[in-house]
């Protein structure tokens, strides 16, 4: 095909998903007339939660900032709620070492790829995607970084609209710096028709995240209910300095649910207190989106 063709189809090709992506934004973000805000504070920030649902918002500001007062260390926190259009947000612009939770942008930028050269996975991809989302894999993640390479990362941050994430440097795809709001975005790209995933990609990615090992399965799974399918990708990172990572990224769906939560800290001397940290908030906001 002649370079100018190519060009021009890409160029569309990326104003569609630009597009897409924005108006997937304002879809997600957008509350009615009638919708209440409620905010609680949490040490030197607050818990903001905006709802349709009377009373939901004011109740949910209030568990979480209750379930992170006084813990140790650093954390954020960002949800949605389709049915009710609830949205939640706690530092949530601000940034934290990803640890495995960028597998899941990993993937993305894999499958973002594969559609626009229109071809399908190849075994040994499907074998390293597999590896990296339902084993936290490293060495599949570090071969797929390498092979997606910058250009291909930054292009799915760019399409998705999350643009506060920063790529990790050179090989190290475990400090890219990302927030609770990109993954909240990332969670709602997975769950609604886009331009920027296809369906058969969307599904592919939640299905891994739904096969996720058994002793993987903490973090913001913790208290959903069972008639939800969870999906998640939990992250976890000690360092020599700021104490552990401990990241958990999910989507629920299925049995009348449609939400996502996405919740990172840092600075926990160690990593099973990051994992109470992050399952202290979740179980809250399972419990209060129930009722």
């Amino acid at each position: 095909m002649h370079g100018s063709r190519i060009a021009t189809r890409t160029r569309r090709g990326l104003a569609a998903a630009v597009a897409a992506g924005a108006m997937l934004t304002a879809l997600t973000t957008a509350t009615s007339a009638s919708a209440s805000t409620s905010s609680t504070p949490v040490g030197d920030s607050r818990v903001v939660c905006t709802s349709k649902k009377p009373g939901l918002a004011p109740a949910l500001s209030q568990d979480i900032a209750d379930a992170l007062h006084g813990r140790k260390g650093a954390s954020a926190l960002a949800i949605y709620d389709r049915p009710t259009r609830t949205r939640c947000e706690f530092k949530a612009g601000s940034h934290f070492d990803s640890a495995s939770v960028v597998k899941v942008t990993v993937l993305g930028a894999l499958l973002r790829q594969s559609q626009e050269t229109h071809r399908k996975l190849t075994p040994h991809e499907v074998k390293q995607t597999t590896a990296m989302i339902t084993k936290s894999d490293n060495d599949a993640t570090s071969a797929l970084w390498h092979q997606i390479g910058p250009a291909g990362i930054k292009r799915f941050l760019s399409l998705a609209g999350m643009g506060h994430t920063v790529p990790g440097a050179g090989k190290a795809w475990g400090l890219t710096q990302v927030t609770a709001a990109d993954q909240l975005t990332l969670m709602q790209l997975l769950t609604t028709d886009n331009a920027v995933l296809t369906p058969p990609s969307r599904g592919y990615a939640l299905d891994l995240m739904h096969r996720v090992e058994r002793d993987q399965r903490w973090g913001v799974p913790a208290g959903a209910p069972a008639t939800a399918a969870v999906h998640v990708k939990n992250g976890w990172l000690p360092r020599d300095t700021g104490g552990w990572r401990v990241n958990s990224v999910g989507s629920f769906t299925g049995g009348g649910h449609d939400y996502g939560m996405a919740v990172l800290s840092t600075g926990s001397r160690t990593m099973d207190y990051g994992v109470d940290t992050v399952e202290g908030a979740a179980r809250v906001v399972h419990r209060d989106l129930a009722h």
